[in-house]
């Protein structure tokens, strides 16, 4: 539970940390796309030098980055699993009955395992250099078009924000309930699945009924302070683009552009 870092912010003063919002926002759509568009180890080389420099700017430990990819690991096994069996190709390493084993999958299941790291990575830089709150501001202002087609940006920013902050307190919340059933004897790792799963329940129940006590909180929270509509809220903190968004947006141009140069050399 103390690895998953979404949502997590931790209070720097990096060149990373004082970038605007919207450009940390606008860098990691981009360098996702162009994740799609990678399928060879020199674009994923690249990527992946890319991103150790941006991990080495925001001044954080390279341990710090590497336990968050910890609770995801069996994501990234059953999707390179799925990708080994159900590729087709030549030639065919290993066949047992419906189970073909070939080249092409276990060279596509090495692509998806850095496409899944190298993206999420760079999801976490995002949240563990700006607030939450700083996150939601980015988003509205950039679907700040979308209010011409009636769309509730500002509410599904405020949602954004709500979700952010209270995914680790949530994440806290499970690690103390644990600790206090297991001070009372509960084990959450020995037995069979059917017997984990059963000592689960006891761990829910406490944090459904804190989660739901929670947001009972922010409402009334929110409703003494006078909120009503989240379209006719002035903000605190404007939004300013400075001479290190420009930089960073230029060093974000040259890295798309040395990338697609490496695909057309290599002709992939």
């Amino acid at each position: 539970m103390n690895n998953i870092m979404i949502g997590r912010f931790i209070p720097g003063d990096s060149w990373v940390h004082r970038l605007d919002p919207r450009t940390k926002m606008i860098a990691t759509f981009i360098y996702i796309l162009v994740m799609l568009w990678s399928n060879s180890w020199q674009t994923y080389a690249w990527s992946a030098a890319f991103l150790i420099l941006l991990i080495k700017l925001t001044q954080q430990p390279f341990s710090l980055y590497w336990s968050g990819l910890k609770p995801i690991f069996w994501l990234i096994l059953f999707t390179v699993f799925l990708q080994i069996l159900f590729t087709p190709g030549e030639p065919v390493l290993f066949k047992a009955g419906p189970i073909i084993v070939t080249l092409p999958g276990i060279i596509n299941a090495g692509y998806v395992i850095v496409r899944f790291v190298l993206i999420i990575l760079m999801s976490t830089i995002l949240t563990l250099t700006t607030p939450p709150t700083s996150i939601a501001n980015a988003l509205e202002s950039l679907l700040g078009p979308l209010k011409k087609l009636r769309v509730p940006v500002a509410e599904l920013a405020l949602m954004l924000s709500i979700a952010l902050r209270f995914v680790p307190l949530l994440m806290d919340e499970t690690q103390k309930i644990m600790n206090a059933q297991k001070s009372r004897g509960m084990s959450f790792s020995n037995g069979g699945p059917i017997k984990r799963a059963k000592a689960i329940i006891p761990l829910l129940i406490p944090l459904f009924v804190g989660a739901l006590q929670r947001a009972l909180d922010l409402a009334n929270a929110m409703e003494v302070r006078g909120f009503k509509d989240a379209t006719q809220r002035t903000k605190y903190r404007i939004l300013h683009y400075q001479q290190v968004d420009r930089i960073a947006f230029l060093g974000l141009g040259s890295f798309v552009a040395i990338f697609f140069v490496i695909k057309f050399i290599f002709h992939i």
